[in-house]
């Protein structure tokens, strides 16, 4: 480890929880530099807030939002990321999933997926159980002996007959707050707070391994908010004394800012960056949130009729492949949310039918790889990307030189065909409870309706709501309009199914807390930024 002069911090985890091992995880030497990371860069990324608020702002003064003039010059210039790593070099196939609990874990690593998303942001509760569990179980695999046996008895063990998944870990958003751990008095950064555990423990095994500390950075709105994390990168490889360089991050471009500084924010990670992603429900979710004073030009139709072949979803999936691909960096594909009905046969397989297609679209477009969110989906996204790259590990090679994508293009919601129906409204709002009672109780990832919902969906479900109510939206298939009083109406009955479906212990304990959250937020007059803020503050104080 490199030897460097810090100034001292006062670090302390409030919640006295026992935690089966946490002692291997919050061991002094990890918590200090969990410290000197927040002590560092915590004022500057509560900087970089303000300056999302003011930018959103200025964007609804002046109705527009486009590429900016200051960058120019990198949007022009002819530049490359670094050359990706051996380990990162295919990833035609990526699975989804928390790093906890264990079980979970494994059969991630075990899929046969290129890749595992090792999620400790949309994926995961942030309880300090889970946390601390998360990082333990990415540690442990690591060390290659992550393992679990059931309360019934059943192993779960790393395999070895086949090579297990590469590790990429999402830590939480920037905006985001880990009220356990306090660093001179003050929250750490939840994301700080998950990196740095993560990279203090992992990564020199990483690099044994051939590998390294592997990122995929959620919720930027700027190529500031890059330079943030490459600055943390910069100082964390010097303070373990690994090469600069080591540390690779794959950018989820899910926010419609961060879609017009795409070159930016590659410029800015240059040396350590992987590629982007295309993270649709949280882009949808970012394009009510910033465009929420601009009537109903920006009404989305119910997020079931929203496919990425509506026009300004191809513009912004276009966009990200040809900008990836000239700068040598890889463009992943969205979720295929799907889960498995072993009931329903048939209903899976029309569901994984669209699932190939959708994948064959995102292949023949230049795609490098895509995600998928059960084991059972890699082999139907391997055949695909197999069928387009053959023995290619990627097609970097396919720069898409005739693609010209303009502000209009991203904006044009407009033209999105589809309606709102009571149906959608419904759904909506079932999912939204759904989903938070459950991430209250500590999972983060919940099959719903044969569907994997995470933070992501449930934003996009509160969101349209809100802004159904505030644009008064009339239902295509009731005529009744959208207001208050009629969300207020049919949440009550959503809920109600909500807890016959459940019982009453886990209606009074999560249910009905959830709905009341949920009516909080879609009620209000204001817009609240992440559904996740008061849900931690509920969650936290449980």
């Amino acid at each position: 480890m490199t030897e460097i002069s810090l100034p001292t911090a006062s670090v302390a985890v409030t919640d006295t929880t026992p935690i089966p091992r946490a002692g291997e995880i919050l061991t002094p030497e990890a918590l200090a530099f969990v410290a000197e990371l927040n002590r560092r860069f915590n004022p500057a990324r509560k900087d970089r807030l303000a300056e999302r608020t003011a930018k959103r702002g200025h964007v609804a003064a002046t109705g527009g939002l486009d590429f900016l003039p200051e960058t120019a010059d990198v949007r022009a210039g002819d530049w490359k990321v670094a050359p990706a790593p051996a380990a990162l070099a295919d990833r035609r196939v990526e699975m989804t999933g928390p790093a906890s609990p264990a079980k979970m874990a494994i059969n991630a690593l075990n899929s046969g997926a290129k890749v595992w998303l090792a999620d400790l942001e949309d994926a995961s509760t942030p309880l300090w159980a889970n946390v601390v569990d998360a990082v333990l179980n990415l540690r442990d695999a690591a060390l290659g002996t992550l393992a679990y046996t059931s309360p019934e008895g059943k192993e779960y063990r790393l395999r070895t007959d086949a090579p297990l998944s590469v590790v990429v870990a999402r830590p939480r958003g920037w905006h985001l707050e880990e009220s356990h751990v306090l660093v001179d008095g003050e929250p750490a950064s939840g994301a700080l707070v998950d990196f740095g555990l993560h990279f203090f423990h992992t990564a020199t095994l990483l690099l044994a391994n051939g590998q390294g500390p592997y990122y995929y950075l959620p919720k930027m709105e700027s190529h500031l908010e890059a330079r943030l994390w490459n600055d943390v990168f910069v100082f964390a490889q010097d303070y373990l004394g690994i090469p600069q360089g080591t540390v690779r991050a794959t950018v989820l471009i899910e926010t419609i800012p961060a879609a017009f500084e795409m070159d930016e924010i590659l410029y800015e990670l240059r040396d350590h960056a992987s590629g982007l992603n295309a993270g649709r429900w949280d882009y949808l979710f970012s394009i009510i949130k910033y465009f929420r004073d601009a009537g109903a030009a920006f009404v989305l139709p119910d997020r079931g009729q929203i496919t990425m072949t509506a026009p300004f979803m191809r513009a912004y999936t276009e966009l990200l492949v040809k900008t990836c691909h000239r700068r040598g960096a890889f463009a992943m594909g969205g979720m295929a949310a799907v889960i498995p009905n072993r009931r329903e046969p048939e209903v899976t397989a029309a569901a994984f039918e669209k699932v190939r297609a959708d994948k064959t679209r995102e292949a023949n477009d230049g795609f490098d790889g895509s995600w998928v969110a059960h084991p059972d989906l890699v082999p139907v996204c391997q055949e695909v990307f197999d069928a387009v790259l053959g023995e290619r590990p990627n097609q970097l090679d396919k720069q898409r030189p005739e693609v010209s994508v303009t502000a209009a293009q991203l904006l044009d919601i407009a033209s999105t065909k589809g309606t709102v129906t009571e149906e959608g409204l419904r759904l909506n709002l079932y999912v939204a409870v759904a989903y938070t009672a459950v991430w209250l109780s500590g999972s983060g990832a919940v099959a719903i309706h044969n569907l994997m919902e995470d933070a992501a969906t449930a934003e996009i479900s509160r969101s349209q709501v809100w802004q159904q109510i505030h644009n008064a939206v009339t239902l295509a298939d009731s005529g009744r309009t959208v207001t208050r009083e009629l969300v207020t109406a049919i949440l009550a009955e959503e809920t109600a199914k909500l807890h016959g479906e459940v019982g009453d212990d886990a209606f009074a304990k999560y249910y009905k807390p959830a709905s009341d959250l949920i009516a909080d937020i879609c009620l209000s007059e204001d817009f609240t930024d992440f559904l996740t803020v008061p849900a931690y503050e509920l969650a936290a104080g449980s």
